[in-house]
């Protein structure tokens, strides 16, 4: 476990180092992060201004829905998708050999090859959604409620993750699926509103398929205190056999892969 997370740190601390070799940039990709932050919520705030309830909730509740859904999508394009894209091109490139030769389990390398620390903007833009909801509410969610929602946000960063390690690993069969990775970022927008407002065949894809409902809507209803105990632990017993589905299938991908001297 130590040399576990001495490998973590020393990713990670690489990672940032590289993405702050430019502070301009890093600057710039700040603001346009906020900016990011603001444009979010323009929708919600245009459905607001001529009703007060959408599909059962208020204003302040969807407010935490979208607080989750602005976490997640930093978690989403500052750390999971820029390391996974890297994959896609070592494949197409053969020279994923200089990942798989090290001493080290090659999905932990490739998942932390690069990440964006000024996404990090985003955790705390969600935090201030958060407390502006529940002082609009008039209320705070309880310890209990907390720690649930807490625990239903590990669950949706693990759906979120191996949702695209099965897509990256499409790459050793398929060759190009950037298309895919930037399809999936496009479709998890749709988690900005809560799975109620879908009907029919939608409301099925989006809970069960492609499990909006777990990442952003779920975690929501824990904090207001309306997620049953049964169904969150549902939730995290389907989100560990989902993770080990895709870590089975990460293995067996790189198990094609050709290397550039092969």
């Amino acid at each position: 476990m130590k040399r576990l997370l001495a490998i973590v740190r020393a990713q990670l601390r690489a990672s940032a180092a590289m993405a702050l070799q430019y502070r301009l940039d890093f600057v710039v990709e700040g603001l346009l992060a906020l900016l990011w932050i603001g444009v979010t919520l323009v929708p919600v705030l245009v459905v607001f201004g001529t009703r007060e309830q959408v599909a059962g909730w208020t204003f302040p509740e969807m407010l935490l829905v979208l607080g989750w859904f602005v976490a997640l999508k930093g978690f989403l394009e500052g750390a999971i998708s820029p390391s996974l894209t890297n994959v896609v091109e070592h494949v197409r490139k053969g020279t994923l050999d200089f990942v798989l030769l090290k001493p080290v389990d090659s999905q932990l390398l490739v998942s932390l090859a690069k990440i964006e620390p000024w996404r990090i903007l985003d955790i705390f833009g969600a935090l201030a959604i958060f407390t502006y909801a529940f002082r609009k509410l008039g209320h705070h969610p309880t310890f209990f409620h907390v720690l649930l929602a807490l625990g239903l946000l590990f669950a949706a960063l693990l759906v979120l993750y191996s949702i695209s390690i099965l897509v990256v690993s499409i790459a050793f069969f398929a060759g190009r699926v950037d298309n895919l990775l930037y399809l999936f970022q496009s479709v998890f927008d749709i988690a900005r509103w809560p799975t109620s407002i879908f009907r029919g065949g939608l409301a099925i894809v989006f809970t069960y398929v492609l499990p909006l409902a777990l990442m952003t809507t779920y975690p929501a209803l824990a904090l207001l205190g309306r997620l049953s105990a049964a169904t969150a632990l549902g939730a995290l017993a389907s989100t560990l056999v989902f993770a080990a589905f895709a870590r089975i299938v990460w293995r067996l991908s790189i198990r094609r892969y050709t290397s550039a001297s092969s």
